[in-house]
């Protein structure tokens, strides 16, 4: 099957009492047009979306696909990404902290409050957090929220 629109999420009512079958995107893999996967439950799903994708990425629940019985829709899973915390007592790190991810060229999301974020999990840069002083980093898994994006090479496209 070829899905090329998104249709709604999973929580629309429009899609309630079906059952959802999901096909994995990496997150890295979110802003791009054309893709083939193979869905949860073994459908053979392509996937060619217009520009809109560039900018908007495929999100977590997005339907791609709908009949009367089932759905399927963008399960974007858990990855390993680096949690880095900012000590509150040192918020001028923010800015540190924003330059040295932004100057790998990394990813970075909003976390749970304003010293908190994320980011793909890299060694090097890792290493380079731990370095920071009042900034805490660690491996953890994640699923990441593209709402959250602070940075612009989550879509690396130009327009």
């Amino acid at each position: 099957m070829i899905c090329d629109r998104i249709l709604g999420k999973t929580d629309d009512a429009a899609f309630a009492g079906r059952k959802i079958d999901y096909v994995d995107v990496e997150w890295h893999e979110a802003f791009t047009k054309l893709h083939r996967k193979v869905s949860h439950m073994g459908e053979d799903v392509g996937i060619r979306m217009g520009n809109e994708v560039l900018k908007r990425g495929l999100n977590q629940d997005d339907v791609l696909y709908a009949d009367d019985e089932k759905v399927i829709a963008v399960n974007i899973p858990e990855c390993e990404a680096i949690r880095a915390v900012v000590a509150e007592d040192y918020p001028e790190q923010i800015a540190r902290l924003c330059y040295e991810v932004g100057n790998t060229h990394t990813s970075m999301f909003r976390g749970e409050d304003g010293f908190t974020f994320y980011m793909p999990c890299h060694e090097a840069l890792l290493k380079k957090l731990l370095q920071i002083y009042g900034v805490t980093a660690e491996k953890v898994q994640v699923r990441f929220d593209f709402s959250k994006a602070l940075s612009s090479s989550v879509n690396n496209h130009h327009h």
